[in-house]
């Protein structure tokens, strides 16, 4: 029996045609989705790679301020302690630490989080340490004010006792002045000694062999009472002192002198006359012979006498 075709066949290529036309179009969108992915996945990378390109420069920069501030606050040459210097040396150490970490290529995000947490950790040390630093500069400017208030106190205090010291001194010089023993009245004779030891006196050099010098002590109630050394200086008409060979020297107004006899008297502030014999080891010569008295460091007196 001969075939024969029905109404519908000429309708099932057309439906075929279409069916590819869709796997077509799926095919395409699927290749364009996966593009689309692709691409958002590259652009979601890339901009990971940004920020953590971006975040590796600010926390560099922020190791630099770091530093710099550390820096800044030992510029001022305070004096640290061992521990602050132990501590600023291990601030250093921590930054370098930090900066060669950063300074590697790509960092996982792990790594970039510690950094960042390091970071915070070591912002907050060098706060503290920059704090400590300020307050050790305001102790040690406390302590220089204390010590120079010290200084000036010590030079106050030593320039009261320089000036005492030398009140004491201008008293004390004041009292040996006063304490002194001084001649009231006094003359000098010259004698001769017979053979029979009987004295005269004479007015002619070439018969004189000795001087007495009588003299009698001011009144003074400062002055000690008791034996007080008493040097004599006798001064020839000529201007020579005379001495003998077992002269020696006393001190006197602030000077050391000759003298040409030394003897002592017990002074009791009595008004009593005393007298000093002196011979004469040369021949006495024409002209005014000038007898002086010491005692105490101070003159005493002078007397005089003109031989013929």
């Amino acid at each position: 029996m001969e075939y024969q075709p029905t109404e519908n066949q000429p309708n099932q290529a057309p439906k075929k045609n279409s069916n590819v036309i869709y796997f077509l179009i799926a095919v395409v969108v699927a290749l364009l989705g996966t593009d689309v992915y692709l691409y958002m996945q590259k652009n979601k990378s890339d901009i990971k790679i940004v920020y953590q390109n971006d975040e590796k420069t600010r926390l560099q920069t922020e190791l630099d301020s770091l530093e710099a501030q550390i820096e800044q606050v030992n510029a001022s040459r305070t004096k640290m302690t061992a521990t602050m210097q132990a501590k600023n040396d291990s601030l250093r150490l921590k930054i370098r630490v930090l900066r060669s970490e950063l300074a590697k290529g790509k960092l996982t995000a792990a790594e970039l989080s510690k950094a960042q947490e390091d970071i915070k950790q070591l912002r907050y040390f060098v706060t503290k340490y920059t704090a400590d630093i300020e307050e050790l500069k305001k102790q040690n400017t406390t302590l220089a004010t204390e010590r120079d208030t010290l200084k000036s106190n010590l030079a106050t205090v030593s320039q009261k006792a320089s000036d005492l010291e030398q009140k004491n001194q201008e008293l004390d010089s004041k009292v040996k002045v006063a304490s002194a023993i001084k001649v009231a009245t006094s003359d000098v004779v010259a004698y001769k000694v017979k053979n029979s030891g009987k004295e005269s006196d004479v007015s002619k050099a070439k018969q004189a062999q000795k001087l007495k010098i009588n003299f009698t002590i001011a009144s003074n109630a400062v002055a000690e009472k008791g034996l007080h050394d008493l040097y004599l200086r006798v001064i020839d008409p000529t201007g020579n002192l005379i001495t003998q060979n077992d002269s020696g020297t006393f001190n006197a107004d602030s000077q050391d002198l000759q003298f040409t006899y030394k003897t002592s008297i017990d002074f009791r502030d009595d008004g009593s006359m005393y007298t000093i014999d002196w011979f004469n080891p040369v021949p006495f010569q024409k002209g005014t012979y000038t007898v002086l008295l010491y005692a105490d460091g101070f003159t005493m007196g002078r007397t005089s006498i003109t031989l013929k």
